[in-house]
């Protein structure tokens, strides 16, 4: 059956049809089908007018006895009438609705369901809804379970329910069933015509659960399913195969000069990227690991590998902080193996990225670290084994495919912002996962502490003293600006402040992300150098800062941060042999807020923390979904870790039979026109 377009099915006005194109994206008679509800009312038990309440919707099953228009002293039209069942009767008023004394007939049958109000001795139903009993008719507005939908103006719950009920029949054979049998048996779920007829009119909430779960189940089945058929594509339909890193290059003798162990967590992330990068098809491995957990070293040694084993590396960061700070690693701990190694980025002059580019292309470049600068059109490697990204969120997804169109390289992924694994694949089903879930022996925990405001001079004090014993600060605040709507400390006004009236004998530098790249590199110098005692900044130091010397963070008004973000500025302390703090500055805080808090000074754990945030604000705001190319999903949550996992499985088992999926036409089709959404950001 043809999916019509609206206007040839539905009956209504061009400024409906206009406003449902162009406000709630329904175009077709499938998208209307489709235009799920947002919640329920459930009205299918009837209320006796004995038992009325006043703090709930009461629904109702009688008779209109009479019904009249009288006018208020304002002139306003007032409608009242009396209304009976078997066990009593109560009066009813509507405000401004003259027509109804037109349009509902005297001792009908009706439905009526609304609030009701107790006043001068008495109770009534105030401007309830109203559904006239009919023979042979199905109720839609009362008397059920009541779809409630998302509205726009002009088109309301009950005028959607009047369009969406007379497809039903009909229209349904355009929702073709693409689960297997097999599938739909074991897993116990109800065919898609049922799911999306129940969905909208379901009889009992028995019904109703059984679709919700299909439909939820749907979004994430195919949505692992067409991650896992990239990523199978991506690696069986290479034009050419990837460089082997030859697996007899041993890094041992590097790795015991190190000063510093590697923990079992990083040998066995370590051992999975050799045996990726041992094969010809291209590796796509995103490695996760909480702030200090050393996935930089992971990063050095896969590319040390590489390097050794004949081909280039190339390794993109987000801010040129970050890539700075790569660099000056790398080159540190790679001083002895004679490499070139070279540090590409916005600022870098025109004349000396075309040096680099040129080494690029001639091979006589090693390794290359950079910002997007990497990816402009007139980049090229001679021989590029392996890329790395690093805080590979902040990327869109185009971004992160572009260097895979240099050559047929390795593709290491890394990210500190811990995720849920439930949550992991759904976001980067398309990658292989390694998880360092194990911090360096000896790292001291960092005491977090939310304070109050009647504790801050105290903790100034304290700060202070810290300070004049050796010790550095940082001070985040959320604003540049100062806001007359959001009473935060802007960062102008914060470091003019404590310069001024908390520390005036310390040294005190502002940083935030609006100042020339040449001005943060000179005022990162300083402080790295200690030469600063405070640095007071935005959250352009959430990443890539390593100064082992901060050992105090303050954030102020963190509840406005979230708790993935707070757990990343703490994580900018700590680094040193010193014990580090954490201190928490509030304006004012709502239950979650306080949650938040509490959360903070309770867990040193990013993926306990992610947990916890990913619950009270979803996936959206905590990981960015538009950046991570995960759609806006109508019935699934990301935080349901027990479907996610099912879903993961079954795609998992219809790719390994069917990669094709040939055998699965209707799914292949509806692979094939799924929007672009998941692959577009």
């Amino acid at each position: 059956m043809v999916d019509k377009r609206l206007d040839a099915v539905i009956r209504t006005t061009k400024s409906h049809l206009f406003k449902m194109e162009n406000q709630l994206n329904i175009k077709t008679v499938k998208d209307l089908l489709s235009y799920y509800p947002r919640t329920y009312n459930d009205t299918s038990s009837f209320t006796k007018l004995t038992e009325i309440r006043t703090d709930i919707v009461n629904t109702v099953k009688g008779r209109l006895t009479s019904l009249f228009n009288v006018k208020s002293r304002l002139g306003k039209v007032i409608t009242r009438g009396i209304f009976e069942d078997q066990s009593g009767r109560i009066e009813v008023v509507w405000f401004n609705q003259a027509h109804l004394t037109k349009l509902l007939p005297r001792n009908s049958e009706i439905i009526l369901s609304g609030k009701a109000k107790f006043a001068f001795g008495k109770v009534s139903l105030q401007n309830p809804s109203y559904e006239l009993i009919r023979k042979d008719e199905e109720l839609l507005h009362s008397g059920r379970i009541v779809p409630v939908y998302h509205e726009t103006e002009g088109i309301n719950s009950k005028w959607l329910r009047e369009k969406i009920k007379p497809l039903m029949n009909q229209w349904l054979e355009l929702f073709y069933e693409h689960l297997p049998n097999e599938a739909m048996t074991r897993l116990n779920l109800v065919d898609i015509k049922t799911a999306t007829k129940n969905i909208h009119f379901p009889e009992t909430e028995e019904e109703l659960k059984k679709a919700r779960y299909r439909l939820a189940f749907d979004e994430l089945f195919l949505l692992q399913l067409k991650a896992l058929q990239e990523k199978w594509h991506f690696q069986n339909n290479i034009k050419e195969k990837a460089n082997q890193i030859k697996s007899e290059i041993n890094l041992r003798d590097f790795i015991n000069k190190l000063p510093f162990t590697l923990t079992n967590a990083q040998k066995r992330v370590l051992s999975e990227i050799e045996a990726d990068l041992s094969k010809e098809i291209p590796m796509t491995r995103l490695v996760q690991g909480d702030v200090g957990s050393g996935k930089t070293i992971i990063a050095l040694l896969a590319a040390l590998k590489t390097i050794k084993s004949g081909s280039q590396v190339c390794l993109m960061a987000p801010t040129e902080i970050l890539a700075k700070q790569h660099y000056l690693t790398f080159s540190k701990l790679l001083r002895e193996e004679g490499l070139n190694i070279q540090l590409i980025v916005g600022s870098t002059p025109q004349k000396q990225k075309e040096e680099i580019i040129n080494q690029m292309k001639t091979g006589t470049l090693d390794l290359a670290i950079g910002t997007h600068a990497l990816i402009q059109e007139s980049v090229a490697f001679k021989k590029l084994g392996l890329a790395i990204i690093d805080e590979q969120h902040r990327f869109g997804v185009k971004q992160r495919n572009t260097l895979k169109t240099y050559g047929t390289p390795h593709l290491l992924s890394m990210t500190a912002t811990p995720i849920p694994r439930t949550l992991a694949i759904t976001l980067y089903g398309d990658q292989d996962l390694s998880v360092i879930d194990e911090m360096p022996k000896g790292r001291l925990e960092i005491i977090t502490r939310h304070v109050p405001e009647k504790k801050r001079i105290d903790a100034y004090r304290w700060v202070e003293d810290q300070v004049l014993k050796g010790r550095q600060v940082f001070v985040i605040c959320p604003l540049i600006e100062e806001s007359e709507l959001m009473e935060l400390k802007a960062v102008y006004t914060e470091y003019e402040y404590l310069k001024e009236h908390i520390f005036p004998n310390l040294k005190i530098a502002l940083l935030h992300g609006k100042m020339k790249q040449s001005e943060k590199d000179e005022i990162m110098e300083k402080f790295k150098n200690n030469e600063t005692n405070i640095l007071v900044s935005t959250s352009v130091i959430e990443v890539g800062i390593d100064i082992p010397n901060a050992s105090i963070m303050i954030i102020e008004g963190a509840e406005r941060f979230g708790l993935s973000q707070l757990h990343q500025f703490r994580g900018r302390v700590g680094r040193g042999s010193h014990q580090s703090y954490c201190f928490l500055f509030t304006n004012s805080l709502s239950e979650e807020g306080n949650t938040r808090m509490k959360a903070m000074e309770r867990h040193s754990s990013g993926f306990k923390l992610s947990e916890i945030d990913l619950e009270l604000r979803g996936p959206g705001e905590v990981y960015g979904v538009k950046q991570s190319g995960i759609p806006d999903l109508k019935m699934a949550s990301l935080t349901d870790y027990k479907m996610i996992e099912l879903a993961r499985n079954e795609a998992i088992k219809i790719i390994n039979e069917d990669p094709m999926l040939e055998r699965h036409p209707i799914l292949q089709n509806k692979i094939a026109k799924a929007q672009n959404q998941y692959y577009g950001s």
